[in-house]
């Protein structure tokens, strides 16, 4: 092997290792890869998008927490989370009660502090009234679907018709509001349990359990990115 080849070859391998340096990286303390879960953040986020998150946007720990500035948090972002009951689960959302919020909802239109909000990301279809989904909170009868530690919570909270969001957590929404289980089943989300603040849809592809090919993948990231706001 010559000289020149061998060098060529030592600039090869040294740039790959670079790349894989940034990327594990990126990977690791800037943003994070999501896929959505499900139907509940529709039209905003389909099933099956894959998202990228920016950790930092909420974090403030860390080892570039002194370098990358942080962003507050403000109602009306979406956020990615652990889920509460299930930590190891992560879900997409829209933050919609701030700490210290008065939050109620009526015929699915939501009250923050006796103010109707205005949400023009909200998907609310015509469908059949359901008290507990749409009246929030509702006490007069359990949802199947509420998480019973959280019923217990809400029965000793609710003040003339309304929730407290406590210091340092949030209730968040999605969406589409009548297929979303949220902060109304099972609870507020603490700040601790931020992970991230979507960025951008960088592919879309059905969850439809196949594997797909290397065109229908391609064409999902051309037909698919977007930049989220």
């Amino acid at each position: 092997m010559s000289a020149s080849h061998h060098h060529g070859l030592h600039l090869t391998v040294r740039s790959l290792l670079e790349f894989l340096i940034v990327a594990i990286f990126i990977a690791t303390f800037i943003v994070q890869p999501f896929r959505v879960p499900s139907q509940s953040m529709e039209p905003t986020l389909h099933l099956g998008d894959f998202v990228f998150a920016d950790k930092q946007s909420f974090s403030h720990e860390g080892p570039l927490r002194f370098v990358l500035p942080q962003t507050e948090v403000h109602r009306g972002d979406l956020a990615v989370f652990h889920f509460p009951p299930e930590p190891q689960t992560f879900l997409v959302k829209r933050i919609v009660g701030m700490p210290g919020d008065r939050l109620r909802m009526k015929l699915g239109i939501t009250f923050v502090n006796g103010t109707p909000l205005a949400e023009p990301y909200a998907y609310l279809p015509p469908a059949r009234l359901d008290p507990f989904r749409d009246n929030f909170p509702f006490l007069r009868e359990l949802d199947p679907n509420v998480d019973p530690a959280w019923w217990r919570t809400l029965r000793s909270n609710v003040r003339d018709g309304e929730i407290t969001v406590p210091a340092d957590s949030y209730f968040v929404l999605g969406d589409n509001r009548d297929a979303s289980e949220d902060s109304r089943y099972w609870g507020f989300v603490p700040r601790t349990a931020l992970a991230g603040k979507p960025l951008l849809v960088y592919l879309s592809l059905p969850d439809d359990g196949r594997h797909h090919t290397l065109r229908e993948r391609v064409l999902a990231a051309w037909h698919g990115f977007r930049i989220l706001r």
